[in-house]
């Protein structure tokens, strides 16, 4: 919300500097992010008026324009095109400074010199369109300084207001903040009307309103003899300021006032509406409506609709229809000022994605009590600017008028919450100030809560009026009192803080993304139509059909990150996410919800002076799974063949097995998924299920004194069939190397010409030791003996080498 200073200025004095005062309202509740000055940084503009235009004669797409700007001419080349010969235009000329510090010098473009610039809104500060060249109001004076007149001289307080702060989406609303905080009168002029007194608005109007539970109120006004044309040049500044595009004087006022009460208002040409017949009902089912932009929306029951009896002329709160538009050639306009239910709105601009100014005022509760006084200071501004003239009365359905609500409230109260005194009359002085209606009665204050503020509900809203505007910085401090403790994480969090730092340590990088996915990631990931993933809990309000049901699986976030990231020349990627998963349940209203861990890897490693890049392939997962998993207590690790996943490589594949209990997932993903992400092959993937690991039972890291005596490192080299698992092998080495085998590891896998067909060399570095001795070398062969046979008689090995 931008609000003017000197808009502000006419219902407030403000004594202060800008500064001051948003700090000040920062404080009382209603902050101020910036106070911005639009005109700071733009000098040496004038007004300057089109004389000719002619196209250029090397571009298409420039145009050479001839401008006036009081005492001379000059010769501007630019590519807009929304302006013609006699448009009053802001000019820049050789010199000037736009906004941001742009300074113009003389150019030359295509052949063609040019000496100033022709300005856009957005250039000066005033909005933020760039659409075309600023077109000022006929009648503006030529050569004068461009500033005064588009209110650069301003200065603009940017608010960023709490959903419940309705109220103060206008600057009436601003302006009774500031008078109560500075402790000021505020003036609220009442409109002037000069109406046409033979021609009663309540004879040619008719309001009906079906359900007044969506509509609480309806006025309307009428206005005859109407002339549409741009808005005069001082309400097209008012409208710049708060950041809107003057678009006609008829529009513009409804705007206007919109900005200044906080009322939306429409305005329909008044002889389109059968019979001037208004009805406020629901759509009825199948309803079709083709709105001001001109775009055909299918209207669902719930949605409030603005009809007339043959026909709906607009979505109530939202958008006007199109057939009912005020045009060049209107002559008669109905006026429309209404309240409408906040939820049904809210839900309707929703569900057909119109979010507006209007629309955003309506969603949090425009003041039932001000619709007259709104229309009535719409068609006073239309009378003044000579737009149209006022027919008398208005016809007000007000079904349910507003009763305010009383709450009883007791100044020890407010001491006790606020922990200082604050004297009666200063409570009652503050409460008045916000316009509550306060009465006395056996020392406690009766307030009467305003139609504008339907926020304050309760006793403690009301003390959160006082102790803003008392201030909070005259709230002494104290030292908190009563029981603490000292906060700690649970097992379960210090184990995922600890996961997390492990993985990051591996060169993982952590991603977040939602929770929530769509029926069709199924299908993409080849899950047969009878897997139980399938089932998923579907969310009642959804963003959006790709986000309408919670994920039952966590990879297909990461693949889609990592799709999304390849996309934009990210080839090389690896990523972790610890998230849930949401498994519905037959007995249960809500999901099971399972802490899962993903990883994904995509391309190579980094590669520097030391070592080269490698694939982040299988074994690479692998390796990480085997460095991280055990710092948790967990294992020993088993990686078991795994088939029967239909998202991941058939023969690339295990399961993740401590003991009997599976753990996980980890292998490389299908090429047909990987085509369906448009994905490179090769990518790799591992879920682990973190709610299983955290149940097994931990093994406590033991001390272990450094060897008294020297090992014995053996090589061997066994020629084996492919299809036994090296797993299965080293199971077998341990199993036969004795107690003195203190570590297997695989350093070579040969298959080549000296290999018979399918199978395979594999070389084991076996590391022996004692704790009480040196071993010898006979020791070494018997336990170097047992292993070579235990292989023989497991797999029908051949020995290769033994070194």
């Amino acid at each position: 919300m931008r609000v003017s200073l000197g808009w502000l200025r006419e219902f407030v004095e403000i004594p202060v500097p800008a500064a001051e005062l948003a700090e000040r309202l920062t404080f009382a509740g209603v902050a101020v992010d910036r106070v911005d000055e639009p005109g700071k940084d733009v000098s040496g503009v004038v007004t300057g008026e089109i004389l000719e235009v002619q196209p250029h004669p090397n571009a298409d797409r420039l145009v050479i324009a001839r401008v006036g700007i009081g005492e001379g001419e000059l010769q501007i080349v630019t590519g807009a095109m929304n302006f013609k010969t006699g448009d009053v235009v802001p000019v820049a000329p050789v010199g000037a400074t736009l906004a941001g510090g742009l300074s113009i010098r003389r150019a030359k473009f295509r052949g063609v010199e040019s000496w100033g610039m022709l300005c856009a809104a957005d250039e000066l500060g005033v909005g933020e369109d760039h659409e075309g060249i600023l077109i000022l109001p006929p009648g503006t004076p030529v050569g004068v300084e461009a500033g005064p007149l588009l209110g650069l001289d301003d200065q603009i307080l940017e608010l960023d207001l709490t959903p419940n702060r309705g109220d103060c989406l206008s600057v009436r609303g601003v302006a009774r903040e500031v008078a109560t905080i500075l402790n000021l009168p505020l003036r609220t002029p009442e409109p002037v009307l000069v109406e046409l007194q033979a021609l009663a608005t309540d004879r040619a109007v008719r309001v009906d309103i079906e359900d007044p539970g969506l509509c609480g109120r309806y006025v309307a006004r009428m206005i005859v003899d109407v002339i549409v044309k741009p808005s005069p040049l001082w309400l097209q500044r008012r409208l710049f300021a708060a950041g809107m595009r003057p678009i006609n004087n008829i529009v513009d006022v409804t705007n206007y006032v919109m900005l200044e009460w906080g009322q939306p208002q429409h305005a329909f040409d008044f002889d389109t509406v059968t019979g001037g017949h208004v009805i406020v009902r629901n759509a009825r089912p199948g309803e079709v409506l083709i709105t001001l932009d001109g775009q055909e929306r299918r209207l669902a029951p719930e949605m409030l609709l603005i009809a007339d009896p043959g026909r709906a002329i607009g979505i109530a709160g939202v958008m006007g229809g199109l057939d009912s538009e005020v045009t060049a050639g209107t002559s008669r306009i109905l006026l429309e000022s209404a309240y409408f239910n906040p939820v049904s709105i809210r839900r309707t601009a929703k569900a057909l994605g119109l979010r507006s100014e209007a629309s955003n005022r309506f969603e949090k509760g425009v003041d039932p009590d001000g619709c007259l006084r709104a229309a009535d200071r719409a068609v006073e501004l239309i009378h003044r600017i000579g737009a149209g003239r006022i027919a008398a009365g208005a016809v007000d359905a007000y079904p349910a008028p507003y009763v305010p609500k009383t709450i009883i409230l007791r100044p020890e109260r407010v001491e006790h919450i606020l922990g200082v005194s604050v004297p009666p009359e200063e409570i009652k002085g503050v409460l008045e100030r916000l316009e509550f209606s306060v009465r006395e009665a056996e020392g406690r204050f009766l307030a009467g809560i305003p139609s504008h503020r339907t926020d304050v509900a309760r006793e403690i809203d009301l003390i959160e009026e006082v102790a803003r505007i008392y201030g909070y910085d005259r709230v002494p401090p104290t030292l908190p009192f009563g029981t603490t403790t000292a906060g700690v994480r649970t097992a379960a969090q210090a184990f995922e803080v600890n996961l997390k730092g492990w993985l990051t340590a591996c060169g993982l990088t952590e991603v977040i993304t939602y929770t929530f996915t769509n029926r069709k990631v199924f299908d993409r990931l080849r899950f047969p139509e009878d897997d139980g993933r399938r089932r998923t809990v579907r969310l009642r309000n959804p963003l959006n059909e790709e986000q309408a049901v919670m994920r039952t699986l966590l990879y297909p976030s990461l693949l889609d990150v990592l799709a999304r990231n390849y996309q934009r020349r990210v080839t090389n990627a690896a990523l972790f996410e610890i998230g849930r998963v949401y498994l519905p349940r037959e007995d249960a209203l809500l999901p099971e919800e399972r802490l899962t861990l993903v990883i994904a890897l995509l391309g190579r490693t980094p590669a520097d002076w030391r070592r080269k890049d490698e694939p982040m392939d299988f074994f690479h997962l692998k390796g990480i799974l085997e460095a991280v998993i055990p710092r948790a207590g967990i294992g020993p690790l088993d990686f078991v063949p795994e088939s029967g996943e239909p998202t991941f490589h058939p023969g690339r594949t295990a399961r993740l097995l401590v003991g009997e209990t599976s753990l996980g997932i980890v292998g490389e993903i299908h090429p047909e998924v990987l085509d369906e992400y448009d994905l490179p092959h090769g990518v790799v993937a591992a879920e682990v299920d973190l709610e299983t690991m955290v149940a097994l039972e931990k093994q406590s890291p033991m001390f272990t004194p450094l060897p008294r005596f020297p090992s014995v490192d053996r090589d061997l080299a066994v020629v084996i069939r492919k299809d036994f698992p090296v797993a299965e092998v080293t199971a077998v080495i341990r199993q036969a190397g004795g107690e003195f085998l203190r570590e297997v590891r695989l350093f070579d896998v040969y298959e080549g010409r000296q290999i018979r067909k399918g199978c395979r060399s594999l070389g084991f570095a076996l590391n022996f030791r004692a704790e009480d001795r040196t071993l010898t070398d006979e020791e070494i062969g018997q336990y170097l003996g047992k292993v070579v046979g235990a292989l023989e008689n497991a797999f029908q090995a051949e020995l290769r080498a033994q070194a």
